[in-house]
């Protein structure tokens, strides 16, 4: 009896060098990258932005133009032929029909302008999968077999009137068209909701075993990795630093940066003192220290023995309707339909749920920037609908907000030094300008930023440094209160513990209140004292952080932890 021959790459990278500045040494951003992917598995490859594994990709599509790349050394083989030195015409009867790509970001690479039906029958009728004739209607079956609720609707709809899921299952459905051999899915669920997230992850599931088709899986989240994926790759800095079966690597990562990245993610059980973070990894073998349930216990006491400093009754925040030319309102959405909710001095309140859960919506009539439609609001004991006008510009002063997108809620024309010293010169804070100068440098110190950042400007810097710039804008007022809304959603693992364990040692130094609001259970558990759970508006579940973690009442926060993929 011989023994079965395993099956040949059906991908293979050998090898590979690239950089976009080939004259400089050590200028490499793909650095000696060797791999394999096989029929049938799939292959999760995870790091940060910076690591490679979105540039790997796109060099198996051949969609950076060459130059400005240049592979210097190594080769990309499928099936056995060299794509690298096929020319670009040649690569038209294998990308699409043979390696297929999902992108990141739905939104940006779906026509605006174009229906999204036309868009998939574009692929169609490009590679001759379909005669014309039955176009419309093999769309119309590509959309059920990826589970959009109303393929008619979605053919007709344009990208912006679809949600973010509905949009990434076009991009799916586009990419699945030509039934290609390998599926590329780059960060194909980041932005998404965890019950979105867990549906897509379902679907490409299968999708593969109805197709037998390959998958590269790209991620920075290592649950949703390990998830989906036979074996795992880590990439850091162009390399691969470690590979293997999906549960050996993390179950037992040999490499400081594997465990780096694991150690950063808020755990489902117990309480650190603060989150590792890559360097913590890298230098020391120690666990952190936690908070023990007692300590807890007796911090919530003297917090909660006070009154509200916040205290919502019945809050309603309602958008109208407008529709025909002359935009007249004919109805309105109850984005939050009569929520309480109470804020004391010292206690972190998370905000969870969806989109389009009010969460955003609430604290943004918190601080002010929606009316609140009925209900009462107070602040320190009195309701400020009764506010004068110097008492309101106290509160906004004394409430501030971190907003989900530093770079849009930066001025790019104006310096990050003077974005901070701004609201401090509209709110009288600082004798003159030098004063309020070197208030910024003492906030850009604390919030783990240089000196010589003053000058900068938002483009300058990364997704981490610009949410920490946020961070000192907002501590620039001296508040009591800041609204955190989503404040760390779109950055990696490691970049993200560095942010909440700075909110916690800035709460800790200013004896801040933090509102903190965020789709992420497990990041919401690890900052709060207490959990608000919403639902289109609606107020689900109330109540200490652990305890609703570990016993939800509502079948809502069961569904939405159950959805949550764990390493545990």
């Amino acid at each position: 009896m011989t023994a079965s021959t395993p099956p040949e790459p059906l991908l293979r990278i050998r090898g590979l060098k690239a950089s976009f500045k080939p004259d400089e040494p050590g200028s490499d951003v793909l650095r000696d990258i060797s791999l394999e992917l096989f029929p049938g598995e799939t292959l999760g490859v995870v790091g940060e932005s910076g690591s490679g594994k979105s540039l790997t990709s796109l060099s198996v599509m051949r969609l950076i133009p060459s130059p400005p790349i240049h592979y210097s050394a190594g080769e990309i083989l499928f099936e056995g032929q060299g794509l690298l030195s096929n020319a670009p015409q040649s690569m038209e009867s294998v990308r699409g029909a043979r390696i297929a790509m999902i992108f990141q970001e739905p939104m940006s690479s779906l026509n605006p302008v174009q229906r999204c039906g036309k868009q998939v029958a574009e692929i169609l009728l490009t590679h001759r999968r379909s005669d014309g004739k039955h176009v419309k209607e093999e769309v119309r079956e590509l959309f059920r077999s990826v589970r959009l609720p109303d393929p008619e609707r979605a053919y007709n709809s344009y990208p912006h009137e679809l949600s973010g899921g509905q949009m990434q299952r076009v991009m799916i459905a586009m990419a699945i068209a030509c039934e290609p051999d390998v599926l590329i899915a780059d960060e194909p669920t980041t932005a998404l909701d965890v019950t979105v997230q867990r549906e897509i992850i379902e679907l490409l599931q299968d999708i593969q075993e109805r197709m037998g088709m390959a998958m590269i899986f790209i991620s920075h989240d290592l649950a949703v990795i390990r998830a989906i994926s036979n074996r795992i790759i880590v990439m850091r800095h162009g390399e691969i630093v470690e590979q293997g079966d999906a549960n050996r690597v993390l179950k037992n990562p040999q490499h400081p940066y594997t465990k780096g990245l694991l150690g950063s993610r808020p755990p489902v059980s117990g309480r650190p003192r603060r989150l590792l973070t890559i360097e913590d990894a890298m230098m020391i073998e120690d666990s952190i220290e936690e908070i023990s349930q007692e300590e807890r216990r007796t911090r919530h006491t003297d917090i909660y023995r006070q009154e509200p400093l916040i205290q919502g009754e019945s809050i309603c925040v309602r958008y109208p309707i407008r529709s025909g030319v002359l935009q007249k309102v004919n109805d309105y959405v109850e984005a939050v339909d009569k929520v309480d909710i109470e804020l004391y001095r010292g206690e972190t309140l998370g905000i969870v749920g969806e989109s389009g859960s009010g969460k955003s919506s609430l604290g943004r009539a918190i601080i002010g920037l929606e009316s609140i439609a009925e209900g009462k609001l107070s602040y320190d004991g009195r309701s400020v609908s009764d506010f004068s006008e110097k008492d309101r510009m106290t509160m906004k002063r004394n409430v501030q907000m971190i907003f989900q997108d530093p770079y849009g809620s930066l001025d790019p024309r104006q310096s990050i030094g003077d974005s901070i010293a701004e609201p401090m010169e509209v709110h009288g804070i600082g004798k003159d300008s030098k004063e309020r100068r070197n208030r910024v440098l003492s906030l850009l110190e604390k919030v783990g930023l240089e000196a010589s950042h003053y000058t900068r400007y938002p483009h300058e810097f990364s997704g981490g440094q610009r949410q920490r710039i946020g961070i000192a804008r907002a501590l620039a007022l001296e508040p009591e209160v800041v609204i955190c809304d989503e404040s760390v959603s779109a950055l990696d693992v490691s970049v993200q513990a560095q942010v909440l364990n700075l909110l916690n040692q800035l709460k800790a130094e200013f004896g801040l209140s933090y509102i903190f609001i965020s789709h992420d259970l497990s990041v919401v558990r690890f900052m709060s004292d207490r959990i608000m759970v919403m639902r289109s508006g609606r107020l689900m579940e109330y109540g200490e952080a652990d305890r609703l973690y570990s016993s939800p009442e509502s079948e809502y926060t069961k569904r939405l932890i159950e959805s949550a993929y764990d390493l545990d």
